[in-house]
């Protein structure tokens, strides 16, 4: 139903590029939802590499601060807007939308939305919103990797992963995944083979476990093993880069070291040796607007049918309420983790 009524939200805000400790919480009063937008009641938002970025001021086109984070969430819808089926009241729904989701309550356009199915744990949901899709289109999409296939996922046991992990084993694809050796346990229950990435020796040790090179290599670190990690692809094999978390620390214009990580990825795709290099970009072909909707649904509902099936299973490193959410984002940047870190509403 449509509602008139102001509801008053609890937001998380970052205020400038601070500490954790340094968030802050505001409460607002939300208008009734516009045209095409329905009034949303957070059951889950987490903290993904995105919000550690833009803590640091080095997420490419964050706004500008102060601004309240979250970009994903799962929640109710509790009103519409105009033009926006009614029916959806009281139904869950996941949306991906870079900034705002770190919040009681939030307008969200209705056209974002995906349906959650019922038997799906509202965190479960979120766990797989963001990192569920990143997998899915980078494993079908850009790699378009076969069964019988051999690829390498780097940090098998972080949020995208562990679930890229899982989607690959489904697909009838052999994995070898790097990680701690304290998560080794975990990386081989999740049917991969684990190769520790401390060990300065990992890229070698990884030749020998297929000495044919790979047909695809996942690779959110960026840097200088990069290119250890296109070394490592058979003719014909596909690169996928999603990240550069080796610079997270990094100090400096964040927008010049993905120029130039481009600019090396396009000159690869030109060397006569069948490779391939792609750099993943979750919002790519966004300015056709229905087109990215459709596919991004296409895929979020295949990878929570999944879920609901017991084939996915989404590793939750903790549950902790949006007022702790410095804890939070304290624990998510820890890299001392197993999953990913979910907010929740207040008990």
């Amino acid at each position: 139903m449509n509602s008139s009524v102001a509801t008053r939200a609890t937001e998380v805000v970052l205020p400038g590029p601070v500490e954790p400790d340094g968030l802050r919480l505001r409460v607002s009063d939300l208008p009734a939802p516009a045209e095409g937008q329905v009034l949303l009641r957070m059951d889950a938002t987490g903290v993904s590499f995105a919000e550690q970025q833009m803590r640091l001021g080095k997420y490419y086109d964050q706004p500008a601060y102060p601004f309240v984070p979250g970009y994903d969430v799962v929640g109710t819808v509790t009103a519409t807007g105009p033009g926006v089926d009614p029916a959806m009241t009281g139904r869950r729904f996941a949306a991906v939308i870079k900034v705002g989701g770190w919040a009681s309550h939030l307008l969200v356009e209705a056209g974002d939305l995906v349906p959650v199915p019922d038997e799906v744990d509202p965190a479960a949901a979120l766990a797989v919103a963001v990192n569920g899709v990143t997998a899915w289109q980078m494993l079908h999409r850009k790699a378009k990797v076969r069964a019988g296939a051999t690829v390498v996922v780097l940090g098998a046991n972080g949020g995208v992963g562990s679930i890229l992990v899982q989607l690959a084993r489904h697909a009838g694809i052999t994995v070898i995944g790097t990680a701690s050796a304290r998560h080794h346990e975990t990386v081989r229950e999740l049917g991969a083979t684990p190769v520790d990435y401390r060990d300065p020796d990992m890229y070698q040790q990884i030749r020998e476990l297929a000495p044919g090179g790979v047909d695809a290599v996942f690779d959110h670190v960026g840097g200088p093993g990069l290119v250890e990690s296109w070394r490592l692809l058979r003719r014909g094999g596909t690169l996928v880069n999603y990240g550069a978390a080796s610079g997270k620390n990094d100090k400096g214009n964040a927008l010049l070291p993905t120029v130039k990580l481009f600019g090396r990825l396009l000159a690869w795709n030109h060397l006569p040796n069948g490779k391939n290099a792609h750099f993943y970009n979750f919002w790519a072909g966004r300015r056709r607007l229905a087109d990215f909707r459709a596919r991004l649904s296409q895929d979020l509902t295949e990878v929570l049918r999944l879920v609901a099936a017991g084939a996915v299973v989404p590793r939750i490193a903790a549950r902790i309420p949006l007022t702790e959410t410095a804890a939070a984002l304290t624990l998510a940047e820890s890299r001392t983790v197993l999953g990913k870190v979910v907010i929740v509403p207040e008990p």
